[in-house]
């Protein structure tokens, strides 16, 4: 009885946790969107891919730029799930101004191509620029795929759908010699389209030289924690069961098991290896309470929700909830928003963003990001605080200090003076805040306070 009730009690924490999830509108205005990304730069701006056909620059204050970044729709297929799907940086696009876009081209074909930023204005694309690297015939309209991301090691890595249709009957999901159904991992840093990394699995033996993993039917998204150089991989479903899978970056030749298998379950084995081979999600859940697709997101790795932290943040479309898996691979759910969920991403701070609609939304927790206990013992006094918060305890130089409020906005900053450790907050509105403070413009330490 005693286990029963500690049980009870560790489920409905976890479930309390996870209903803290609220949702800030960040930009209205968004059409259709598909992707999320962080600005190649150093700010904190969004680069939105519209499925339509363009992308959108939004800046840190929540405004749409008046110009494209990019508009290709006169060379995709738009409509039910194609488009233009995906968005990746080069890592030195600073320099040389790289950008990757994943679209279906206008026979529905996949097609992955190279842009370039104009120089005299990096803000805008030059669409005459495109170097096509990859096209990839469709049989059918649906499951595109369509995420990509640069690894840790530098190459560009590709999900694509198993096809399309149901059931996946051409099997392209576990033919090794299909680009379909698979996560594709190349060498940009090419003149040629591209170049195969010599360690991709199937290079010198049975299996496109091109394929990192297969077996998955449709994943929207796939995402990188870089912390731990983990992929995780959020693949849609045939009809009963939503899947995550979560596996080392640097492990090759993996077999998510589809068509053999949905999830845990068989799907359709025949033909199929040994499940032994096969590696199976961390995590699913069935359609039960209206759900029925998952939307990928990301490892939260923010400073600003503790109780987010190390967890994977997800969504289903049609249940309208967003989804928390811990480090023990355990699942709650919020309650539902009234939004479809289509997409997540993150910006050069590490905070998330949910896209529904034609809006953009901050993810937030009702708990204080930051945990009360530093290993460093400084004070914030008073605390509730109406003109000035003082600090004791400081003894170190050269010390900044920002103050952000709960959205994660910064709203004052200020360099500590060596011999007045006071900050003025009298023009703050009231309530709770967080302080960062850096040494040598690196974070040192974190504290909370109230504005009364």
């Amino acid at each position: 009885m005693g286990k029963l009730l500690l049980w009870i009690g560790l489920f409905l924490a976890a479930c309390l946790s996870a209903q803290t999830i609220s949702l800030e509108n960040f930009v209205s205005g968004i059409s259709n969107p598909v992707e999320i990304v962080a600005s190649p730069t150093s700010d904190n701006r969004l680069f939105v891919v519209q499925q339509s056909g363009t992308i959108k620059i939004v800046n840190e204050n929540g405004t749409i730029a008046p110009d494209n970044f990019l508009n290709i729709s006169n060379l995709i297929t738009f409509g039910g799930e194609r488009g233009l799907l995906g968005l990746a940086f080069h890592p030195q696009f600073l320099t040389n101004r790289y950008f990757f876009v994943y679209y279906n081209n206008l026979q529905g074909s996949i097609r992955v191509s190279r842009f370039t930023a104009n120089s005299s204005n990096p803000n805008t694309a030059d669409v005459s620029s495109e170097k096509i690297l990859l096209t990839i015939p469709k049989p059918f309209t649906n499951h595109n795929g369509g995420s990509i991301h640069f690894g840790a090691d530098g190459y560009l890595w590709i999900s694509t759908g198993d096809g399309g249709s149901g059931g996946d009957p051409n099997n392209n999901a576990q033919n090794k010699n299909s680009l379909l159904g698979k996560m594709l991992r190349i060498d940009v840093n090419s003149d040629n389209a591209y170049n195969i990394p010599s360690d991709n699995p199937f290079v010198g033996i049975d299996g496109a030289d091109e394929i990192w993993a297969y077996g998955l039917r449709n994943a929207w998204k796939f995402s990188f924690d870089r912390t731990t150089n983990q992929v995780w991989i959020a693949d849609v479903g045939q009809g009963d069961i939503e899947e995550i899978n979560k596996v080392s970056a640097a492990t090759p030749g993996i077999n998510y098991g589809w068509r053999c298998y949905e999830g845990n379950a068989p799907y359709n084995t025949t033909g199929c290896a040994n499940a032994s081979t096969m590696t199976f999600p961390v995590a699913q859940y069935d359609h039960s309470g209206g759900k029925c697709s998952i939307t990928g997101g990301y490892l939260y790795r923010g400073n600003l929700y503790t109780d987010l932290v190390g967890k994977y943040v997800f969504a289903d479309y049609c249940s309208a909830q967003i989804g928390v898996l811990d480090t023990s691979n355990t699942m709650v759910w919020s309650p539902s928003f009234s939004a479809n969920f289509t997409t997540f991403g993150e910006d050069n701070q590490k905070q998330l963003y949910v896209a529904a609609g034609n809006t953009i939304y901050k993810i937030k927790t009702n708990n204080l990001a930051v945990s009360d206990i530093n290993q460093v013992n400084i004070l914030i006094t008073p605390n509730p605080a109406k003109e000035k918060i003082y600090l004791q305890h400081v003894n170190e130089k050269n010390i900044s200090a920002e103050i952000l409020d709960l959205t994660g906005r910064i709203v004052h900053q200020v360099q500590m003076s060596d011999t007045d450790n006071s900050i003025d907050v009298s023009k703050l509105q009231q309530g709770t805040y967080l302080l960062n403070l850096k040494k040598d413009n690196q974070k040192w330490i974190s504290k909370k306070f109230i504005k009364e």
